[in-house]
C-alpha cells in the first residue's frame, strides 16, 4: 500500500520493521526504517504523520477489526546498528 497508493517522495524506499498493537486496538505503533539511515527519519515521519488519516481508512477498510486503532510511527533505528556490528565484526575478522 505505501509503494502502490502513497505518491508522497517522503515515503519513498522506506520499510516497515515492527507493528505494535495494544490489547484495546487503540494503538498501532507502527516502526519504520529506510535504507539511508537516520538522515531520513524527519522526513519520513512527517510523511507518515501526514497520510495517517488515509492510510488508517484505507487499512480500516480492508481489516476487519471492531475498532481500527490509531497509528503512530516511530523511527527503528536496529537495521542501523546491526549494519554497524556488522562493520566492526567484519573489520574484526579482517585483522586475524
Amino acid at each position: 500500500m505505501l509503494i502502490r497508493e502513497i505518491s508522497d517522495p517522503r515515503l519513498q524506499q522506506i520499510f516497515i520493521t515492527d507493528v505494535k498493537v495494544d490489547r484495546e486496538l487503540a494503538y498501532a505503533d507502527v516502526y519504520v526504517s529506510a535504507l539511508e539511515g537516520t538522515s531520513r527519519s524527519k522526513d519520513v515521519l512527517a510523511g507518515l504523520e501526514s497520510a495517517s488519516g488515509f492510510l488508517r481508512r484505507t487499512l480500516a477498510s480492508r481489516v476487519e477489526l471492531r475498532a481500527f486503532p490509531r497509528l503512530r510511527f516511530h523511527w527503528d533505528v536496529t537495521p542501523e546498528n546491526a549494519d554497524h556490528i556488522e562493520k566492526i565484526l567484519a573489520g574484526l575478522r579482517a585483522k586475524k
